[in-house]
């Protein structure tokens, strides 16, 4: 079974590829690496304080359904993807906040479900003061691809 046949038996689907908001660019591949630059949340807030781990976690899922368009817009299919390197999980969060890696396993869980041992990766899950647009996570990915 492929990645969107994956995504299709888990009841989810990938969103439209946001724009830059910026001077940059959503995608670049480099031999045989593809970073993604980051991509923030719809959902909006503060965990620990309007926002609970849950909502997080859920956040961290939509987010890289988000991620998963873009790498799927970069190479044309899912299927490209040999195997997820590294993610950079965000977290929107009160100073004392101690669950961020609760918050982004939204992301790690999704990204296994999908690719399986293909998609256990590395990662850091940190907690931040603030995020673009009050985005309670945001998300940093890089992808191993096949030539």
């Amino acid at each position: 079974m492929n990645a969107e046949q994956k995504l299709l038996e888990l009841g989810l689907s990938l969103p439209a590829p946001p724009s830059p908001g910026g001077n940059y660019v959503s995608s670049k591949v480099v031999g045989s690496l593809l970073y993604l630059a980051g991509a923030t949340s719809a959902a909006r807030g503060t965990a620990g304080a309007e926002r609970t781990i849950e909502e997080g976690y859920a956040a961290a899922q939509e987010c890289m359904l988000t991620q998963l368009a873009v790498v799927k817009q970069a190479l044309g299919s899912l299927d490209k993807v040999r195997e997820i390197v590294s993610l950079s999980g965000y977290v929107n969060a009160v100073a004392e906040f101690p669950d961020s890696p609760a918050v982004i396993n939204g992301a790690s869980d999704l990204l296994v479900a999908v690719f399986g041992d293909a998609g256990r990766h590395v990662r850091a899950a940190i907690g931040v003061s603030a995020l673009p647009r009050n985005a309670l996570v945001e998300l940093q990915l890089v992808v191993g691809i096949h030539g």
